[in-house]
């Protein structure tokens, strides 16, 4: 995958991050993938948890580095960043992919059990872009805020710092495998994010073993362009939006509307 530089080496010698305009807790830098060590740090973690205000003082500073913030769980049964067999070599670079062509070629493979019912439903299409709310960047570190308090799903949230060209790329840069049994190639996934970003404000908070979560500047407003929305995110996470027989793609779609957060996570 095409990456820019990656600074992260520099705070093998300077933990703090100074040389990079940053003052760092007490962290440490990762490069285990599925296939050995890395041939340079995939990211850095903190050591310690995450708390309110960490995201926004950090996230600016580390942006300007070349660098991103994301939340990563430590608290899992699959264990940290370090366990989660990241694979970068098996990864392709999410500007080689067309969000639309990903999202209708999953829902043709995904709709097949009748994701509307009846079985067979063509692909809408891309939800139509609304207006903006919040600061996209804001946004996140608000919602990364209220994530340290800690979820079942993210159970040790602590800060990490990804070199990435934008906030979509970050699980492609990383290798991430965790919707390995619905897509193999995480870049396709990232693809769609972009478009999100573009579209909704989007910015990845959160990752844990199978589960990711952005924050959301631009939510639906009203019930159709939820339900517009509701068909991309079963295309990207069907587990997500219909986990149980009693699920509906209507009764998700009221659940986004304007809805700050997005949770999605892979079976």
């Amino acid at each position: 995958m095409a990456t820019l530089p990656n600074p992260l080496p520099k705070l093998a010698s300077d933990p703090s991050g100074r040389s990079l305009g940053l003052q760092l807790p007490p962290g440490r830098l990762l490069d285990t993938t599925i296939d050995g060590p890395w041939h340079e740090p995939l990211l850095w973690r903190a050591d310690v948890p995450a708390g309110p205000g960490g995201w926004a003082a950090l996230g600016a500073p580390a942006g300007r580095a070349g660098l991103l913030p994301v939340l990563v769980d430590l608290g899992s049964g699959q264990g940290g960043p370090e366990d989660w067999e990241l694979a970068p070599d098996q990864t392709s670079y999410p500007g080689d992919h067309d969000a639309e062509d990903v999202l209708a070629e999953l829902w043709e493979a995904y709709d097949a059990g009748g994701a509307d019912g009846e079985g067979g439903a063509e692909w809408p299409g891309l939800a139509d872009a609304p207006k903006l709310v919040a600061d996209p960047d804001t946004r996140a570190a608000e919602v990364a805020d209220t994530l340290t308090e800690g979820l079942p799903w993210l159970r040790r949230p602590h800060l990490a710092l990804v070199p990435a060209r934008r906030s979509a790329d970050i699980p492609a840069a990383l290798g991430w495998s965790g919707p390995v049994d619905h897509e193999e190639d995480v870049a396709r996934l990232c693809a769609v994010l972009r478009s999100w970003e573009d579209r909704f404000g989007i910015r990845v908070v959160a990752l844990g073993h199978d589960h990711l979560a952005v924050s959301v500047a631009a939510p639906p407003a009203g019930p159709a362009e939820a339900e517009a929305l509701t068909a991309e995110h079963y295309a990207f996470c069907p587990y997500t939006v219909l986990p149980d027989d009693g699920a509906t793609l209507e009764s998700y779609a009221r659940g986004l509307i304007g809805e700050r957060l997005w949770h999605f996570w892979w079976d």
